[in-house]
């Protein structure tokens, strides 16, 4: 099958050596995701919601340049800093995958690469003819 490297024109991607999504046959795996808007700059600073919601437009992004759609997400993966604040987090995950319901994961971590992010979000989808 053929392999398609999908770049958010992020500097950090040659670097690490990392697509923002990777495309093969009808599965499309995206990488960890945070909440930076397109400036580079985070959205949102000491707000998980608002850096979910974030997240989560940039989940959508990458979606969409693979030739799929939040509604092909069937796996996503959280990973907070602050797991207190996972009510927050969930109703924004909530809003945009409530009627979808992939199977997803919420786990604290110690910390992301920088220390003002609060959530990053993996998803993986498969696009289907519906």
């Amino acid at each position: 099958m053929k392999r398609e490297n999908i770049s958010s024109g992020s500097p950090w991607e040659p670097i690490i050596g990392y697509s923002r999504a990777v495309k093969v046959g009808n599965h499309v795996a995206i990488s960890g995701t945070t909440g930076t808007g397109t400036d580079g700059k985070l959205v949102g600073h000491g707000d998980p919601e608002a850096q979910t919601i974030q997240a989560l437009k940039n989940l959508e992004t990458a979606l969409i340049r693979a030739g799929a759609s939040l509604k092909h997400v069937v796996r996503t993966r959280m990973f907070v800093t602050q797991i207190d604040q996972w009510e927050k987090i969930a109703r924004a995950h909530g809003q945009v995958f409530g009627e979808i319901r992939p199977t997803t994961t919420l786990v604290e971590v110690k910390r992301l690469i920088d220390p003002d992010m609060l959530i990053e979000i993996e998803a993986d989808a498969i696009i289907s003819d519906d």
